[in-house]
Order: C-alpha cells, then sequence, then structure tokens
C-alpha cells in the first residue's frame, strides 16, 4: 500500500507542477478541470448514478467549467458568488452534519447530484482563479489545508479524547476527535504567523493582514480550518451513505478525487470570497 501511495503521489506530482509553474494559468485550469470532472463521476457513482449518468455528471462538470472559462470569469473577481457559495457551504454543511447519513439519503438524487456539481464547479472555479491570482496565492490556500490536516492528524493521535470525551462525529467520522480540530486551527495560525516572516510574493494571508489587519487574518485562517474540516465529514458523509471506503480507486493507494479534495471544496471558495472583500 505504502509503495503504490508512494508512486501515485510521485506520478500527480509530475504531472501538477508544470502546470502549476507554467508562464500561465492555463495548463494547471485545465488540468483541475479534468480531476473535478473525475470527482464528479465519482460524486455520480456514490449518488446511486448508473456509469452512464456519472459520466454525463462528468460531462456536465466540464461543460460548466468551460462555459464559465469563455466568459472569462476566471479574470472577475465574482464577489456575490463568492459570498453566496460561502453562505451555502456554512449553512448546508452545517445541516448535513446535524442531519447524519439518514438525513443525506432522504434528500432526492436529483438534489444531491446537482448540489455535487455546482460545488465541484465552484471549486474549480476558485482555484482556476485563485492560480490567476498568482502561483504564491494559491499555494498559501493549499497549504492552509494541508497544514490543517497534517496538525489534526497528528494532535489527534497524540491527544485524542484527552480533554473532550465527545467524538467530533461519531456516526460520520469516528476516528476524528475534538483534539484534533483544535490541533489544525493551531497548525494554522502558526501558519499564518510564520508567512509574515517569508512571505516573498502576495498570498492570502498578506492580502488578508495588509487590508484588515493582522486579527482579522488569524479568524480567518482559523475559520477556513474549520471550514476544511467541514468539506472532509460532508464527503465522509456520503461515503458512508453510499458504504463506500472510498470514492474510488482511481488514485491506487489514495483512494479518489473526492478524498483528496473534500476539504479543498468549501475552503477554496471561501478563499476567493476573503480575496475579493
Amino acid at each position: 500500500m505504502l509503495k503504490q501511495r508512494v508512486i501515485t503521489a510521485l506520478v500527480l506530482l509530475a504531472v501538477l507542477l508544470p502546470a502549476l509553474f507554467y508562464r500561465t494559468a492555463t495548463p494547471f485550469a485545465a488540468l483541475a478541470m479534468v480531476l473535478l470532472a473525475a470527482g464528479a463521476w465519482e460524486w455520480g457513482r456514490l449518488n446511486g448514478l448508473a456509469q452512464v449518468g456519472a459520466l454525463a455528471l462528468a460531462g456536465a462538470c466540464v461543460a460548466l467549467c468551460g462555459l464559465s472559462w469563455y466568459a472569462g470569469w476566471l479574470q472577475k473577481p465574482l464577489p456575490l458568488l463568492w459570498m453566496g457559495a460561502s453562505a451555502a457551504w456554512v449553512l448546508v454543511g452545517g445541516w448535513l452534519l446535524r442531519s447524519g447519513v439518514a438525513g443525506w439519503s432522504r434528500l432526492p438524487v436529483s438534489v444531491r447530484v446537482t448540489g455535487g456539481l455546482i460545488a465541484l464547479w465552484l471549486a474549480w472555479l476558485a482555484v482556476a482563479q485563485a492560480r490567476v491570482a498568482g502561483i504564491g496565492f494559491l499555494l498559501s490556500v493549499l497549504l492552509l489545508v494541508w497544514v490543517a490536516d497534517i496538525s489534526a492528524y497528528f494532535a489527534g493521535r497524540a491527544l485524542g479524547g484527552r480533554f473532550s470525551r465527545s467524538k467530533l462525529a461519531p456516526s460520520i467520522s469516528p476516528g476524528k476527535s475534538w483534539e484534533g480540530v483544535w490541533g489544525g486551527m493551531i497548525g494554522v495560525v502558526a501558519l499564518a504567523l510564520a508567512s509574515r516572516l517569508w512571505d516573498a510574493s502576495p498570498t492570502l494571508y498578506s492580502r488578508l493582514s495588509e487590508r484588515h489587519g493582522l486579527a482579522v487574518m488569524l479568524l480567518a485562517v482559523v475559520f477556513m480550518a474549520g471550514m476544511s474540516v467541514v468539506g472532509d465529514l460532508v464527503e465522509s458523509l456520503i461515503k458512508r451513505s453510499a458504504g463506500a471506503k472510498d470514492s474510488s480507486g482511481l488514485l491506487p493507494g489514495h483512494g479518489g478525487v473526492l478524498d483528496r479534495v473534500d476539504a479543498l471544496l468549501p475552503t477554496l471558495p471561501l478563499a476567493m470570497m476573503l480575496a475579493s472583500l
């Protein structure tokens, strides 16, 4: 398993890094579109669509991304769209986690499928806009999610259950603890503070601190870390509803595309909202 994970990670890096550091955003935006279309296929399969229906959902994702690209949305700030997307993630994500697997299963398939398509399209538009804003800006958003995840993992392993007897979401993801959540938030605060020492290009942190001050910047990164947990838990809820361990086997050793981008689905639109305020 470890060998598979390493090989898959190396292949992904060999494809992603040249696209990321290319002089324009076009290769990265195109590659992100392909990956999120694969995520749309996984979403369809997890929600009961047959192969043809899941492929049609992937095609619809490509069409939405392509149309917004053609319309020039990658260069537009779109503050109202990002505010609406962020509010929807907060409200709907909170409702889903409160309702649990049973609540998700009661939703009509058409609602589940459409919601997933919109979430994936918004994630693509946000990540493409972040790349247009600059490599440093995009990496600062990705790094925040990665640091939150890694810090939560180690804090949960070391301290899980020591300060809080209740689990974070036992019916959805029994392994996650509140200590892990707090550890992830401490990790992103440390990252944001450290970024003030080595910022060489505009990042999400520098934009927020310059426009709104240090306190607002720290509150923003903590909130984004919390929303990354929401994205992770929502995907776990959907997999549990489908009786699946992974979203697919597209990435050997890593599961599927959704398993790798779940925490980014809410945080990318949120980052673009914060950057456009």
